[in-house]
């Protein structure tokens, strides 16, 4: 019993010690104020480069996009060395995910800080039984095997063009990250690399749209 009971102790104390070690390797919150917030419900599109707005399930909101990019520049950043950005993406109609048949896919969206890109993933709209299922990596970075539509905020949204009115063909992400960063401005690009070689219409195919964007600018330590 005795050695039992120092096997435990020493189990227990090790396992603190690792709690505390990777806590202390962790950043510490100093502060965090938003200085950027846009719903685009006030049809606001200052500093924005490539985008228009349209009206989608009577919310107004920016897009619809398919191979192309669209950034918006802020200023005049209080000090801080580090950024949280949340962007609130729409994949919209027949997003094939991480198929890698060059001919639908694989479908990637990203963004970037100041022309670098920081964050790549997939987004799959198929439907997943045992004979067919289209993977996607988010949320994590591309290349995950994840189930689709994994990780949305709302996924019985309708189509917008070639899948217009069906339920469960728009999906509906909030992406929110946290970079380090110093300067007193930055460049928010997204952008997408879409696949639909035997499409009609690309655009109508497949397509994303932003509804919501915001950004604070937090000190850590």
């Amino acid at each position: 019993m005795m050695f039992n009971f120092r096997k435990a102790v020493l189990v227990y104390f090790f396992g603190l010690l690792i709690m505390i070690t990777v806590s202390s390797c962790q950043d510490e919150l100093l502060g965090e104020v938003r200085i950027y917030s846009n719903d685009f419900s006030q049809l606001d599109l200052r500093n924005f480069n490539n985008s228009r707005l349209f009206v989608y399930q009577n919310d107004t909101i920016m897009g619809f996009y398919h191979n192309e990019e669209v950034w918006v520049k802020l200023y005049d950043i209080p000090p801080h060395n580090a950024l949280k950005i949340t962007i609130e993406v729409l994949a919209h109609d027949s997003w094939d995910g991480n198929l890698d048949d060059g001919v639908s896919g694989p479908d990637y969206w990203y963004f970037k800080l100041d022309d670098e890109e920081v964050y790549r993933t997939t987004f799959s709209n198929s439907v997943c039984v045992s004979t067919y299922c289209l993977r996607q990596s988010y949320p994590e970075q591309f290349f995950r095997q994840n189930f689709p539509k994994e990780g949305a905020v709302q996924t019985n949204l309708p189509g917008l063009c070639s899948t217009a009115g069906v339920p469960n063909n728009t999906t509906k992400y909030s992406i929110t990250k946290t970079f380090r960063h110093f300067q007193d401005s930055v460049k928010i690009t997204m952008g997408d690399e879409l696949m639909q070689s035997n499409a009609f219409s690309p655009l109508c195919d497949e397509s994303w749209s932003v509804s919501k964007i915001e950004v604070s600018a937090v000190a850590v330590r």
